[in-house]
């Protein structure tokens, strides 16, 4: 995990209060406890959209969901100070992503904040709000796109939240090369994200080049850490999708060579 660095021992100093969140996960007192840390490190929205996305995710993978801890008044309600207020809307938010709740983080946005107030969120909960809208393929997410990526720089949570609502966003036109620009971003370069090859894999399908979409699949699955069951069987899906929509062009173009019976 890579974290913006503005004094010795920073970073440091971040991941042990993301630690710390991290292993309180079964007390309901952890998010508290993440706030007032990143309030503490005075923390830049980078920081706080890294390590509120990874606890919010490891939350649910523990069968702890935020969702069963925070309610939306804790994520629009002002906290102690601003970056509190800020890491619980990210903590929030975050869990209703990683719950596929697009409706309702959307509606929670655009009925909840007021419009002023909306314009003024910092870019990973613009990014939450964009992947809200892109997840139910509604066309107004994307002309936000791009201007959270003229803000999100190489910040590869924000990146990840357009990527995810892109992916989700079936019916929208033009999406697969959308994701694939955004994959060419520099976070992205090394190619050694399971999960950004993972999308990457799922655009190449949906554009029909499927041995490049199987070699970013299989790729993805050499890369994934072990032990991540869930996440492995998302990847494997993809893999038989790929296979599926491969065998099924090849099956229409033998019936097009053999011509009408």
């Amino acid at each position: 995990m890579t974290l913006p660095t503005r004094r010795p021992g920073r970073t440091l100093a971040l991941l042990r209060g993301g630690a710390e969140a991290a292993s309180a996960i079964p007390s309901i007192h952890w998010p508290a406890q993440l706030a007032a840390s990143l309030s503490e490190l005075d923390a830049t929205w980078q920081e706080s959209a890294q390590l509120c996305a990874d606890a919010a995710w490891t939350a649910r993978a523990s069968g702890h969901s935020l969702l069963g801890l925070l309610y939306p008044e804790d994520a629009l309600a002002p906290g102690p100070d601003p970056i509190a207020t800020r890491a619980y809307r990210h903590l929030y938010l975050s869990a209703l992503r990683f719950d596929f709740r697009c409706p309702t983080l959307a509606l929670l946005v655009e009925q909840q904040i007021p419009p002023q107030e909306r314009e003024g969120l910092d870019c990973y909960s613009r990014a939450l709000y964009a992947f809200a809208l892109l997840g139910q393929s509604r066309s107004e997410g994307l002309p936000l796109i791009q201007r959270v990526l003229d803000d999100a720089g190489d910040h590869v949570k924000t990146l990840h939240a357009l990527l995810h609502g892109l992916w989700l966003g079936h019916g929208l036109s033009g999406r697969e090369e959308q994701m694939l620009q955004i994959l060419g971003r520099p976070p992205f370069a090394s190619r050694t994200d399971p999960i950004a090859l993972f999308r990457e894999a799922g655009a190449l399908r949906g554009l029909g080049e499927y041995r490049a979409a199987l070699a970013a699949i299989d790729r993805a699955l050499d890369l994934l850490p072990p032990g991540d069951v869930s996440v492995h069987a998302d990847l494997v899906r993809e893999r038989s999708l790929i296979a599926a929509a491969r065998d099924v062009q090849r099956l229409i173009g033998r019936h097009a060579e053999a011509g009408p019976e």
